[in-house]
């Protein structure tokens, strides 16, 4: 498995062909769930083997963007099957690799260990310091797609999500728990002030 050549040759794939008004599912959100899975995989002791398929899945998750962005997980999973073979993957690996990228579909459906860690890194920013920055971006990259949102919805979505989610892993929520609730309490206080704009939070 030819990780190195598959990491230039999906980020400069989606570099070429993701349209402009992609800002949130970028090359720079790949390799940022990339590095997630890489380090959730060693707390959670997964055999060298299965961290390299969890790693073409995190590279390969959100490549179907390039073809559509609705239900882009299925064509992520059809690009895997297309282009594995070609770095050194046989059969049975492309299938666990697809199956693990079907399983980021939100809301995320994870039964392997694998599957776990890899949606946990999908939505590990949910717990970090830069949440309300990445949150950003994908606002953005909503109403350039034609989904304008105010920003007082957009922090009752947040607020909502963040609720209702709960990492499949225990070192992700070992890791993130604390601040995911920290950023949970910053947007509900946001709300009950009104939500104005002059409260956004770029920055933590």
């Amino acid at each position: 498995m030819n990780l190195i050549n598959l990491t230039d040759f999906i980020i400069e794939k989606m570099k070429r062909e993701l349209p402009p008004t992609i800002v949130y599912h970028s090359p720079d959100h790949t390799l940022d769930v990339h590095d997630a899975a890489i380090r959730l995989a060693a707390m959670e002791g997964l055999d060298e083997h299965h961290t390299k398929l969890i790693r073409a899945a995190a590279l390969l998750h959100d490549a179907g963007i390039t073809v559509s962005f609705r239900d882009h997980e299925d064509y992520s999973a059809a690009i895997a099957q297309e282009y594995l073979p070609s770095f050194g993957f046989n059969e049975d690996e492309i299938r666990e690799v697809k199956s693990m990228i079907m399983a980021t579909k939100l809301p995320q459906l994870a039964t392997s260990l694998a599957e776990k860690i890899l949606c946990d890194a999908d939505l590990d920013y949910l717990g970090r310091p830069d949440f309300f920055v990445i949150g950003q971006k994908l606002r953005l990259e909503w109403e350039l797609s034609g989904n304008k949102i105010d920003l007082c919805e957009w922090y009752i979505i947040q607020m909502d999500f963040l609720r209702n989610h709960t990492y499949f892993t225990a070192s992700a929520a070992n890791l993130r728990n604390e601040r995911k609730w920290q950023n949970l309490k910053e947007i509900e206080q946001l709300c009950t002030s009104g939500c104005k704009q002059n409260s956004v939070k770029v920055n933590s």
